[in-house]
Formats: structure tokens, C-alpha cells, sequence
């Protein structure tokens, strides 16, 4: 290989743990004939739900196997109010509801509900880039992902999971065990294979230096580039080298996604509340000088 020629290569991050592991803990974990009959009857008996479900999932260019998500939320049932009060189809409750502007009473609203649906999986999907741990954080909040990650110091799902609430680890098998049953559930590992990845750029030498991947998060103008640089310890250069157009969105849009490797993005989320809180003390200071 000659001095100076670099080669883009996709490895697979393996931290610590076998490919068999990995197929072993992460798998549908029912494949019994009565489960997928279970589940496709369900399916075949609210065909104008689910038809409309997929029909709003594509159009957002989301999978259609989140239809498996209401199916297991809910059995498609949009009158249904949950003990602790998730409500619909989408087992919305009020707080996650009114974050996207669907009111209490049109969480059962079965148009509303999913496009509303569609627009939140849409979010944590850049997030977390796979759909196992958006059916995770769908069921117990992001805050309860980030803690987990950071306990677990992984944000792999398999090696987190055990940070999780019980309901959360047994809600995601049941969305697995429902996408063996819709023929789906290869693409749904498959694609959280392909969140593992990590590029590596190699030079001449051999030697390897390893870009972590990036994810998103939406933040609004009340952020202040510099102190979220801060409370993460890293360089604002660093982080605008990241988030290029960041600031001119924020002043100009109101709103855009922050971009952070994968390994940073749960401190930021465990951090947003107290890094927003600082950056509007500091503005209203600036303000009254």
C-alpha cells in the first residue's frame, strides 16, 4: 500500500461481547405457532387501523413494522385507558402527548394520535438510531435510557438493557416476538446491527483512527452552544466542527438537531434540563448588562 493512500473501512463494534451473545439476547423470544397466530390475527382483524398505521409510518419514511408497536401498546384499541393512564392506540400519556401539541382529549383520536406517533418514533429514531431502543425509550422515557447507558456505560441496547425496568425489557421482547410473527424481525436486528458500526479511516501506516458515530437531538434557541461544550467537557470548536450550521438554525429558525458521537449523547441528555437552565440565566444576564 503506498504512503498516503487511506482506505474507508466499516467495522463492527464488538465491545466485549460474541456475535452469538449478541443473537442470543437479542431475538424473538416466543416463536411458537399460537404466538404468530396471536399476533397476525390481531393484525387481520383491525386491516383498516393497520393499513392506515402503515400508510402514515411511510409516508414519514419510517418502517412499517411499527405498526407492531400500537399492536402491542394497545391490540389497535383506540378507546383503551391503560392503569396509569396511557390512553389509545399509541398509549399516549397527557405529558408525551402535549410535548407534540395533541391535546388529553385526542390521544384516543386515532388521525391525530398517529401522526403524532409517527413524528416522535421519527425523533428518537435520530436519537438512538435503531428501532429497539426507540421501542425502549417509547415505553419508559429517555431519561430512564440515558441512566441506563450511563450505569451500563454502553448505549448498546443488549448491554444496557439490564439497567431497564422489567416492563421496559419485556415490552421490547414482545415487539420482537411480534415482528417474527409479521415476517419483520430480521430487518428490525439487522438494522440494530448497523447501529454498532463504527467507521475507521486508515492511513498508509496501517494505522487506524476511529470517527464515533453521530447522533441527534432536537434543541431549541434557549441553548447556548458554549455552556452545553462546557457541562459536556469538550472544545466549542470541537463542537461546532460537529454542528456547523447550528447556531445560524437557532437564531434564525428557533429549533434544529444537535449533533454528538453516541458515547457523549446520554450525557447530554441526563444534563439538558441543567444546561438550558444556565443558558437562559446567562442570556438574561446579558441581557440587563
Amino acid at each position: 500500500m503506498k504512503t498516503g493512500f487511506k482506505i474507508l473501512l466499516t467495522v463492527i463494534f464488538t465491545a466485549g461481547f460474541s456475535q452469538s451473545g449478541f443473537s442470543q439476547f437479542l431475538n424473538a423470544s416466543d416463536t411458537s405457532e399460537s404466538s404468530v397466530r396471536k399476533y397476525q390475527n390481531i393484525i387481520s382483524s383491525n386491516k383498516e387501523i393497520v393499513e392506515f398505521i402503515e400508510y402514515s409510518m411511510v409516508e414519514k419514511g419510517l418502517p412499517r413494522h411499527l405498526r407492531n408497536l400500537a399492536l402491542i401498546e394497545s391490540n389497535f384499541n383506540r378507546n383503551i385507558t391503560s392503569s396509569v393512564g396511557a390512553v389509545g392506540v399509541w398509549q399516549f400519556m397527557t405529558a408525551h402527548a402535549n410535548q407534540y401539541g395533541l391535546t388529553e382529549a385526542q390521544r384516543n383520536d386515532l388521525y391525530r394520535s398517529t401522526k403524532t406517533a409517527a413524528i416522535s418514533l421519527s425523533d428518537l429514531y435520530r436519537k438512538y438510531n435503531n428501532w429497539v431502543t426507540v421501542v425502549a425509550a417509547y415505553n419508559c422515557g429517555e431519561g430512564n435510557i440515558a441512566k441506563a447507558m450511563r450505569n451500563a456505560g454502553s448505549t448498546q441496547y443488549h448491554v444496557f438493557a439490564k439497567y431497564l425496568p422489567a416492563e421496559t425489557v419485556n415490552h421490547v421482547k414482545k415487539y420482537l416476538n411480534a415482528c417474527f410473527a409479521t415476517g419483520e424481525l430480521n430487518s428490525v436486528l439487522t438494522d440494530y446491527n448497523n447501529s454498532r458500526m463504527k467507521k475507521v479511516f486508515l492511513d498508509g501506516s496501517g494505522s487506524g483512527k476511529t470517527i464515533s458515530s453521530l447522533t441527534e437531538a432536537e434543541i431549541n434557541a434557549g441553548f447556548n452552544l458554549k455552556i452545553v461544550a462546557e457541562e459536556l467537557k469538550i472544545e466549542y470548536s470541537q463542537l461546532t466542527e460537529w454542528n456547523p450550521e447550528l447556531e445560524r438554525q437557532l437564531q434564525e429558525e428557533g429549533d434544529g438537531f444537535l449533533r454528538l458521537p453516541i458515547d457523549l449523547m446520554p450525557d447530554f441528555l441526563l444534563k439538558k434540563n441543567k444546561i438550558l437552565g444556565r443558558s437562559v440565566r446567562e442570556s438574561s444576564k446579558n441581557s440587563s448588562n
